[in-house]
């Protein structure tokens, strides 16, 4: 019979969408899509992921290279994923050959894992402490 309505004036209340994080952390993620081919210096606080090609310098705390994605010059990351391909020179703390990656580099790494499958070419280097 009765029924408590709120008033039809006034805007329903929802919900702010999330803000995204602070600039400066490291949970930021940058996702350079399939179609893009870039030549030059990427830098990021955050990670990165690498879905096309890039010929050139990435520098970033994380670096995912796609299945499909290519990535030709020097990496200086946190950590480092290679699905697809990688030609060049890699400085990190942990670096991941998923079973699809190519690789020819040369790798300075604290931290490595190869998965069955991975093709490897190239020099791995424990850094100095």
């Amino acid at each position: 019979m009765f029924s408590k309505t709120s008033d039809p004036t006034s805007a329903p209340a929802t919900p702010s969408p999330p803000r995204p994080s602070a600039s400066g952390s490291n949970s930021a993620r940058s996702v350079l899509g399939a179609d893009l081919r870039i030549t030059g210096e990427i830098t990021s606080t955050g990670s990165v992921e690498v879905l096309g090609e890039i010929d050139g310098n990435i520098t970033a705390n994380g670096l995912i290279i796609g299945q499909e994605g290519r990535v030709t010059g020097s990496v200086n990351a946190h950590t480092v994923e290679v699905k697809g391909r990688f030609d060049g020179k890699v400085a990190c703390e942990s670096f991941t050959l998923r079973a699809s990656s190519q690789v020819k580099a040369d790798v300075t790494t604290a931290a490595l894992v190869i998965e069955s499958g991975a093709q490897i070419e190239g020099r791995f280097l424990k850094p100095k402490a």
